[in-house]
């Protein structure tokens, strides 16, 4: 299995949303635990994540919404993504998501939510075993 990093991820604020500090510490967790992190800063609109992404090459984005929006933003990101052929990107999101909403948006491509107190060691975890699970396929 390769090093964590040699996996890229892309962690972005979609939106309109200036809440950063929970992507910040995202992005400086996983830094730490040895991923190479592009950090996009606020007010990213999809087409721009989705384009970052594919000329990062990355494996992975992290989205992180406070605003409300994340029913449009986060299923906007992964389709763009999938139209560009970027199909085995792992999209995952985090911030203030309603339970009720966690289900729709894992149907609508987003694999994993964490939100508000999710320890930074469990995302780590989910996104090494999920990382590792596609080096396997």
């Amino acid at each position: 299995m390769p090093m964590a990093g040699t996996y890229r991820v892309v962690i972005a604020k979609p939106g309109l949303d200036g809440h950063d500090r929970g992507a910040k510490i995202v992005a400086r967790a996983l830094r730490d635990a040895g991923y190479e992190v592009i950090y996009t800063g606020l007010h990213q609109t999809p087409e721009q994540i989705a384009e970052t992404a594919i000329q990062e090459d990355a494996d992975a984005v992290g989205l992180s919404c406070h605003s409300g929006a994340h029913m449009t933003l986060f299923p906007r990101v992964v389709q763009l993504l999938r139209q560009q052929g970027a199909d085995d990107m792992i999209v995952f999101g985090g911030g203030i998501v309603p339970k009720d909403d966690i289900p729709k948006l894992k149907d609508a491509g987003i694999e994993e939510i964490f939100t508000p107190g999710a320890p930074t060691a469990a995302i780590i975890d989910w996104l090494r075993q999920r990382l590792a699970a596609t080096q396997k396929a």
